[in-house]
C-alpha cells in the first residue's frame, strides 16, 4: 500500500527554541521520500521518526538562509556513512550553487553516496517523477527562493460492477486503462464507460516569501499545503519588509486557492503560544487547519472521489 504523509522535523524560523527545532520536513509519497529544507539538527530529528537517511530519494532546498539548509552537511555525510545504494537528487536555487558546494564539503568525509545535483534554474522548472511532476516556482524573498509542489496526473477509477457486466477481468483491465478502449465480441468498450475520473493529488511547500504570484501558483487546489506563517497580523508591516507571511495571509491564500488541508509552520520565536496562529488563521480559513509541531505526522487527506454519474 502506498504511503503519502508529511513528517515534521522542525518548525522554528531563524532561531530554534526549547520546543521547536530548525526547519525540516519529509514528504513520503509512494516510492519518493523527499527531505525539504533540512535546518540545523535535522539529522538528529530523523532519529525520533520512522524515516532514515537510507529512505531519502530527494532533497529540496528553497533557499540558502541558514535555518533552511544548515542541516545539509550532516545529512549528506550520513548518506555516505550509511552507504545509501540509490542515487539521491538534490534541488536548490541555481544562484546558490556556491553555498551548496560549501555545505556539501563543509568537512572532510569519505564520500560513497551518489548525489545527483539538479539545481533549479528557472521559474516553473519541472522534474518528472514516477509518481507525478515536481514543479518549482519563484517566491519573493531577499535572496533567490523557490517553493515546490508535487502534482499527480489525473487518472481513472475503474468500476468493478461495470467491468463485470462486460466480462472484463485480469490483464484486459490493464490494457483497457493503458489503451483507452477494448474490443470485445465486435463491440468497442471505451474506458470512460467503465470508470470515473480520479483526480490526482497535489502537495505544495511554500517557505520564506511575501505574497506573490508564485505562492498562489503553488497552492492552487493543493490537497495538502505546508506554508510559512512567521508572523501574526500585528507585525504585518515587518513581515512585508523582510519577505514573510502572516498567519492571516497564509490562511487567505489557502481559501482563495481551494486548499483542503492547511499546515502552518516556520514560527517566529517571539510567539510562545501557537494558539494565536490558529485563532488568526481560523478567521480566514474554514477547512482543516493544523499548527505544525515538531515530530508530528500529517496525512494527505483522502483522495477526492468523482461520482459515477
Amino acid at each position: 500500500m502506498s504511503m503519502r504523509e508529511l513528517v515534521v522535523l522542525g518548525t522554528a524560523s531563524q532561531a530554534p527554541t526549547r520546543q521547536r527545532n530548525h526547519n525540516g520536513y519529509v514528504l513520503r509519497w509512494d516510492d519518493e521520500v523527499i527531505l525539504f529544507d533540512p535546518g540545523e539538527g535535522s539529522q538528529r530529528q530523523l532519529l525520533h521518526t520512522t524515516v532514515t537517511a537510507t529512505d531519502l530519494t530527494r532533497i529540496c532546498v528553497t533557499h540558502f538562509h541558514g535555518d533552511h539548509c544548515l542541516g545539509l552537511p550532516g545529512t549528506i555525510q550520513r548518506l555516505s556513512l550509511d552507504r545509501v545504494a540509490h542515487p539521491v537528487a538534490v534541488h536548490f536555487p541555481a544562484g546558490g550553487a556556491e553555498y551548496f558546494a560549501r555545505l556539501r564539503y563543509a568537512t572532510s568525509f569519505y564520500e560513497t553516496a551518489e548525489l545527483r545535483v539538479e539545481p533549479i534554474e528557472a521559474d516553473g522548472q519541472r522534474i518528472a517523477l514516477r509518481c507525478g511532476t515536481l514543479e518549482a516556482r519563484r517566491l519573493r524573498h531577499p535572496i533567490e527562493t523557490y517553493g515546490y509542489r508535487l502534482v499527480e496526473p489525473d487518472g481513472h477509477r475503474m468500476l468493478p460492477e461495470k467491468l463485470a457486466a462486460y466480462g472484463i477481468t485480469g490483464p484486459a483491465v490493464g490494457e483497457l486503462i493503458r489503451v483507452g478502449h477494448l474490443d470485445l465480441d465486435g463491440r468497442r468498450v471505451a474506458r470512460d464507460e467503465v470508470s470515473v475520473p480520479r483526480p490526482g493529488q497535489r502537495f505544495a511547500f511554500v517557505m520564506d516569501t511575501g505574497l506573490c504570484d508564485g505562492v498562489y501558483a503553488l497552492a492552487e487546489h493543493a490537497d495538502l499545503l505546508v506554508i510559512e506563517s512567521t508572523f501574526l497580523e500585528s507585525e504585518a508591516a515587518l513581515a512585508a519588509e523582510v519577505g514573510h507571511l502572516t498567519a492571516a495571509q497564509a490562511a487567505r491564500v489557502a481559501t482563495e486557492s481551494g486548499v483542503r488541508r492547511l499546515v502552518l509552520t516556520h514560527f517566529s520565536q517571539r510567539y510562545p503560544d501557537p494558539r494565536r496562529f490558529h485563532d488568526e488563521a481560523r478567521a480566514h480559513f474554514d477547512g482543516e487547519l493544523i499548527i505544525a509541531e515538531d515530530l508530528t505526522t500529517v496525512q494527505l487527506p483522502p483522495r477526492r472521489v468523482a461520482s459515477a454519474g
